[in-house]
C-alpha cells in the first residue's frame, strides 16, 4: 500500500495543490485525500483515473507526473494519448508509428509491439543480430499468460493467441504463480519447452508484416490481401535505409522469413522514449481490453504481472480487533478462529477483482483459504458471508473511534453504493447491497473460467 499516495503527496508538494483543492475537484471529503496522502489507504484503480482527471483540470503538468510516478513505465491511465505525446525524431518518422494501432481487430499487434520492446529492453537495446519470430512469439505468449490463464480476461472472438495457450501444458511454478518471475524467464522457458511450430507459423502468419504497414500506405493501397505480406517483405527489405521502417526480414521470400531486424535510428529512438513508447503502446492495449471486457472489476491491472502483492496488515488489524471482542467462526469450515492464526479469505478471488478491499475480505483458516484458492464459493455461504461482515462492522462501530469506523468503512460505502456508513449497520440493507453488488461479479466471473460453487469439504 501507499504507491498512489506516494505520487499523490509528491505531485502536490511539487505544484503547491493543496489537499482541500483536490478534495473540491474530486467532489469528496478532505479526510479522504489526508489517508491517500499520509498512505492510510490507497485509492481504488477507478479512483486513480478520477484523481487524474481532477489534477487535469487544476494543473495538467502535476496530471501528467503523478501518471508517471505512480505507473511509472506503464503510464497506464492517461485519457487521451495522441500523436504528439510520442516524442518527435529528425531520424524517425514517430507519426507512422502513431498509427500501426489502427483498425485493429485483435490482440496481436499489440503484444507483438509490447514483446519487441521487452525483447529489446533485456537485450539493453543490443540487437545487431535479428530477433527471430520465435523469440517474439514466446514473449507474445508469456505477456498475455497473467491476463487470459491468471485473471481470465477475454481476448476477443476473432484473437487466437488465447487459444494456443490454451492448448500448452506448461508446468506453472510457485514463483510465477506468486509474481516473484520478475522477467517472465521462467515462464518463456517453460512456454519454449513446448513444440511452438504450428503456433509461431498461425500467430505469425500476418502479424510481423502487417505490423509495419503504415509504412508503406501508399505503396500496398488496393493490393490483394494475399500481395501484402510479400510487399511489405519486398518494401521493407529494399527500403530499409531509406523509408526506415520499424524493421526489415531476413530473407527476400515469406517461406523463407523467420525473424527481424530492427532499424538502427529506431532503436535508438526507442531506447530513449521507452518509458513513453511503452506507456502509450499499453494505453492502446488497455483500450482494447476494456471494449472486451466492459464489466470486468480492475483491467488495468490486469494486463501485466502485478510486481508484488500490497500487504493485508491493515485489513487483519481490523478482523484480529473484531476477534479481540467477539468469537467468530469460519463461515466454510465452521471452526473458531484464533485471531493470532487467522488467514484472510478474499470471498470473490484476487485474481477477479484484483484488490484487497475489506467489502471482500473475512477471517479463515490458513488451510481453508488454500482449499478455496481462486474458486468463486457456493451460493450457500453468501448470508453467513454478509451476516459475518455485518457482525464485524457492529463491532467496529462499538469498539473503535469514529475517524478509524469511517476509514474502514469507506470501501463498503463506495463498493456497496450505500448512502452512508451507518447503513451498513442495517443488516437487510447489507444484505440486498452485497446481492446487488456480487452476483453479477460471480456470474461475470464464472463466464471468464473462474471454477463456481466452490464448497469446503
Amino acid at each position: 500500500m501507499g504507491k498512489a499516495g506516494q505520487a499523490l503527496r509528491q505531485v502536490l508538494e511539487s505544484y503547491n495543490i493543496s489537499q482541500s483543492q483536490l478534495a473540491t475537484g474530486l467532489g469528496v471529503e478532505r479526510p479522504i485525500v489526508f489517508r491517500w496522502y499520509h498512505e492510510k489507504i490507497d485509492p481504488t484503480a477507478e479512483t486513480v483515473v478520477e484523481i487524474v482527471k481532477a489534477l487535469n483540470k487544476i494543473n495538467q503538468s502535476a496530471a501528467n507526473e503523478f501518471i508517471q510516478v505512480y505507473l511509472g513505465d506503464l503510464i497506464l491511465l492517461k485519457n487521451q494519448i495522441i500523436t504528439q505525446d510520442l516524442p518527435l525524431s529528425d531520424k524517425v518518422d514517430v507519426t507512422v508509428l502513431a498509427r500501426i494501432f489502427n483498425n485493429i481487430t485483435n490482440s496481436y499487434k499489440y503484444l507483438y509491439f509490447l514483446s519487441l520492446l521487452d525483447i529489446l529492453k533485456r537485450r539493453k537495446f543490443d540487437t545487431l543480430s535479428p530477433i527471430s519470430f520465435q523469440e517474439i512469439i514466446v514473449e507474445m505468449l508469456a505477456n498475455a499468460w497473467y491476463p487470459h490463464k491468471y485473471f481470465k480476461l477475454s481476448f476477443g472472438i476473432q484473437d487466437q493467441i488465447a487459444n494456443k495457450l490454451d492448448t500448452l501444458e506448461l508446468e506453472i511454478t510457485e514463483p510465477i504463480l506468486k509474481f516473484r518471475d520478475t522477467d517472465k524467464k521462467l515462464l518463456r522457458n517453460t512456454i519454449n519447452h513446448q513444440n511452438l511450430d504450428d503456433i509461431v507459423v498461425s500467430i505469425n502468419r500476418y502479424v510481423s508484416y502487417r505490423l509495419i504497414r503504415p509504412f508503406f500506405t501508399q505503396e500496398t493501397r488496393g493490393l490483394k490481401d494475399y500481395d501484402v505480406n510479400p510487399d511489405i517483405i519486398n518494401l521493407a527489405n529494399n527500403q530499409f535505409h531509406t523509408k526506415k521502417p520499424l524493421y526489415c526480414f531476413n530473407a527476400e521470400d515469406q517461406r523463407n522469413c523467420n525473424a527481424i531486424i530492427l532499424h538502427p535510428d529506431w532503436i535508438q529512438y526507442l531506447e530513449e522514449n521507452y518509458t513513453i513508447v511503452r506507456g502509450w503502446a499499453s494505453w492502446e492495449w488497455l483500450n482494447y481490453m476494456q471494449q472486451g471486457n466492459p464489466s470486468t472489476p480492475n483491467v488495468v491491472n490486469k494486463l501485466f504481472m502485478p510486481q508484488e502483492r500490497d500487504s493485508l496488515a491493515n485489513q487483519i488489524k481490523y478482523w484480529k480487533t473484531i476477534l479481540k471482542h467477539r468469537d467468530i467462526e469460519c463461515i466454510y469450515s465452521k471452526v473458531k478462529l484464533d485471531k493470532d492464526e487467522i488467514s484472510l479469505d478474499h470471498y470473490l478471488p484476487w485474481s477477479f477483482v484484483a484488490h484487497d478491499q475489506l467489502w471482500n475480505l473475512i477471517p479463515t483458516t490458513k488451510y481453508v483459504n488454500s482449499s478455496k484458492s481462486n474458486n468463486l464459493p457456493s451460493e450457500e455461504y453468501f448470508k453467513a458471508f454478509v451476516e459475518l461482515q455485518h457482525k464485524g462492522l457492529t463491532i467496529a462501530y462499538e469498539n473503535i473511534s469514529n475517524n478509524q469506523w469511517l476509514k474502514y468503512t469507506e470501501s463498503f460505502v463506495s463498493e456497496l453504493k450505500v448512502s452512508q456508513a451507518d447503513d451498513l449497520l442495517n443488516l437487510e440493507v447489507l444484505i440486498k447491497a452485497y446481492r446487488i453488488t456480487t452476483l453479477p461479479l460471480i456470474s461475470l466471473a464464472t463466464i471468464q473460467g473462474f471454477s463456481p460453487n466452490w464448497v469446503y469439504a
